[in-house]
């Protein structure tokens, strides 16, 4: 059974950095790619950056420069630093495969960003 934990998340000012992460269990995480994704208040969820096996790794436009993400295969964690936060950073973050498998979507974190 596959369990995503995410943590890390809060509340910041603008300009502000955190950074997230997520523990997984279940699979086999080192062949797996992974995805951090968010879902601001009254919208759809998407896709905030994505990290290959080798390490490869692809962001939204929206963060490209600001986040950056990683993982640690000793440790089955991925994680996402986020910095110059902004108020349209604000959603719960969560992370999953990439593709996402549905039933395996954690609670997610929740991330606020203040003027």
């Amino acid at each position: 059974q596959v369990q995503l934990v995410e943590s890390g998340g809060g509340l910041v000012h603008a300009g502000e950095s955190l950074r997230l992460s997520c523990a997984v269990s279940g699979i086999t995480f080192r062949i797996r790619t992974m995805g951090w994704y968010r879902q601001p208040p009254g919208r759809l969820r998407e896709v905030v950056a994505t990290i290959t096996p080798s390490g490869a790794t692809n962001y939204a436009d929206s963060v490209k420069g600001r986040f950056t993400v990683s993982r640690d295969d000793a440790k089955n964690t991925v994680s996402l630093q986020m910095d110059s936060l902004q108020p349209q950073d604000t959603a719960v973050y969560y992370c999953n495969q990439n593709p996402p498998i549905a039933s395996s979507w954690g609670q997610g974190t929740q991330v606020t960003v203040s003027s």
